[in-house]
């Protein structure tokens, strides 16, 4: 199975997208949008800020993997 690394993260309050190299050794709980400064978290029930607004799930949950949280 290949395993993405590359998502385009949406922010919620700007509609500003940017793509973005995923950890893999790690969650990304916060991301601050580069153009409105707004802090992401993950939403209830998501791992990370890739699971809730990228367009690519975080590498664990690829792999069917338990995540960080």
């Amino acid at each position: 199975m290949n395993v993405l690394l590359k998502s385009i993260i949406t922010c919620p309050e700007c509609g500003n997208q940017k793509v973005e190299t995923m950890p893999t050794d790690a969650c990304q709980f916060f991301y601050e949008c580069e153009n409105c400064k707004v802090i992401l978290k993950p939403k209830k029930g998501d791992c990370c800020v890739y699971c809730s607004y990228g367009t690519v799930p975080c590498p664990p949950i690829q792999e069917n993997k338990p995540c960080c949280s």
